[in-house]
């Protein structure tokens, strides 16, 4: 069966959506770092697990801590919303509902990521 992309199409692995390939890539490198910052997310949970507040809110405050949790964060909503925009594409049918329902679980992600960021903050500056 002949291939109908055009050459440039091809070369650059775009099926009739233009999308798909870039999407699933997008998912892939989301995950990569995802992992670590979860390895070093649940070691430092365990770590922490007997300390009190002012002992969380101090090791929340530290630059390199606070760094971490906002990638680990923002990376876990954006491969999150990914997976779920696959979700949706795949199995609701309705173009209308697909359209909306993908722009909810971004504007969710986006939400949600501004949201923990400012407690973030807020925890470790004070307020």
């Amino acid at each position: 069966m002949a291939d109908l992309r055009s050459p440039v199409a091809r070369v650059r692995g775009l099926g009739s959506a233009k999308s798909g390939t870039s999407h699933w890539w997008h998912q892939r490198v989301s995950a990569v770092p995802l992992i670590l910052l979860t390895i070093w997310f649940a070691v430092s949970l365990i770590l922490n697990a007997p300390a009190d507040q002012a002992h969380v809110r101090a090791w929340v405050s530290s630059p390199v801590t606070m760094v971490m949790l906002i990638m680990t964060i923002l990376f876990g909503l954006w491969h999150a919303a990914l997976g779920m925009q696959v979700v949706i594409e795949d199995y609701v049918h309705h173009e209308g509902a697909k359209i909306g329902s993908v722009l909810l679980i971004k504007c969710l992600a986006v939400l949600l990521a501004v949201a923990a960021v400012v407690a973030m903050f807020r925890m470790a500056f004070g307020g």
